[in-house]
């Protein structure tokens, strides 16, 4: 049997970021043979990963990188908040956004199949090591890739990241002023996230089932039995007009001045600047929003673990 050193184990530590305690057992299991332990490591981590498969990762953070033209955005997912400002979790987060600017994956599956920055191992086996490493589920839900001119924002420590993109004229961008400019918008969108940028953009079908509820709501209201179709229109109307306020960024108010709306903002800053910073897109993600969390009851789970259940 082969005599495994504590300068074996840093080794091994070093290269696969892994606990002392597992690094030993490995190179005991492996008898000494370094390559071996890193694949048994690889294999436990597998294990870990498949096992942990069930389990609820609606924490996290969203992270933001930009290159060049180019600006990534992406939301990994942990269990909780704990790991999400883990140093080793976020630099993984930060090397994921790099292998999305290198690589260009049209999807998760294919980011997942990309080699990981340092040519070791792909994407997928490296999320695997890190829930080895870790001990919770790890999660790449989702990332976007945007070109041009953009805004960012990232919200305390990564519940929320925003991209705004702009169509702006050369020498607006080169405005000391659009900066700000830009971060202003960038806020707005991540203060009230909204569904569509403009009015335009709102399908028709949404409109009419928006304003089939509007009127059964009024029909079911007896104050307004006695009103003519002309008077019940105009209301639809106007509450189909607050709907766009409340649905719509442009006709949103603006954050920092509310009797003004954010295209009017828009359109005194464009006067200000001399030029072109039309807003054309926005991404907004917020970090588990949309997955439903796991509600636990602490003093059940006492009970199950004394067998007093």
């Amino acid at each position: 049997m082969a005599t495994i050193t504590a300068k074996d184990v840093a080794a091994l530590r070093a290269k696969t970021g892994i606990g002392m305690m597992e690094c030993k057992k490995a190179l005991v299991e492996a008898d000494g043979d370094m390559d071996a332990a890193v694949k048994l490591l690889r294999e436990k981590g597998q294990l870990k990963a498949e096992g942990k498969a069930g389990r609820i990762a609606a924490d996290g953070i969203v992270d933001i990188m930009k290159e060049g033209n180019k600006t990534a955005m992406i939301e990994v997912n942990s269990e909780t908040d704990f790991v999400a400002k883990n140093a080793s979790f976020q630099a993984f987060v930060k090397d994921i956004l790099k292998v999305i600017l290198k690589e260009n994956p049209a999807d998760v599956d294919a980011l997942l199949a990309c080699n990981y920055i340092d040519g070791s191992m792909t994407v997928d086996a490296k999320l695997k090591e890190m829930i080895f490493v870790i001990g919770e589920k790890l999660s790449i839900r989702r990332f976007v890739v945007v070109e041009g001119t953009v805004s960012t924002y990232i919200h305390g420590l990564g519940s929320i990241g925003v991209i705004v993109k702009f169509d702006a004229d050369d020498a607006v961008v080169a405005n000391p002023g659009f900066a700000q400019y830009a971060k202003n918008l960038a806020l707005q969108v991540a203060a009230d996230p909204v569904a569509y940028l403009c009015r335009e953009q709102v399908p028709a079908s949404v409109i009419e089932e928006e304003k089939s509820i509007l009127m059964a709501q009024i029909a079911n209201d007896p104050a307004n039995a006695k009103k003519p179709p002309q008077i019940i229109e105009k209301m639809v109307a106007g509450r189909i007009a607050k709907y766009y306020d409340t649905h719509c960024l442009f006709d949103m108010a603006y954050v920092k001045e509310d009797n003004m709306k954010v295209s009017q903002y828009i359109a005194a800053s464009e006067k200000e600047l001399g030029g072109k910073a039309a807003v054309v897109a926005y991404v907004r993600y917020e970090k588990g929003e949309g997955i439903e969390k796991r509600e636990d009851n602490f003093a059940e789970e006492i009970a199950k673990m004394t067998g007093k259940a």
